[in-house]
């Protein structure tokens, strides 16, 4: 048997979460993101979408 290969995106973290709402720092965290320039490869879900559109101005991501 043969796994498809999923797909999988970098996302770097760009900015601080000094000052953002709780909810962000949780997506990022969430993320696997620990640091400023940060970066971890993830799986492209709809889930991990949703998470990087609503962090989009603390994140940058490579598809």
């Amino acid at each position: 048997m043969v796994k498809a290969q999923s797909k999988k995106l970098k996302v770097t973290q760009v900015r601080s979460l000094i000052g953002t709402k709780r909810e962000h720092r949780a997506s990022v965290r969430g993320l696997g993101l620990r640091r400023i320039n940060h970066t971890v490869e993830v799986d492209d879900t709809p889930a991990v979408r949703g998470m990087i559109n609503k962090v989009s101005y603390l994140v940058r991501c490579e598809g």
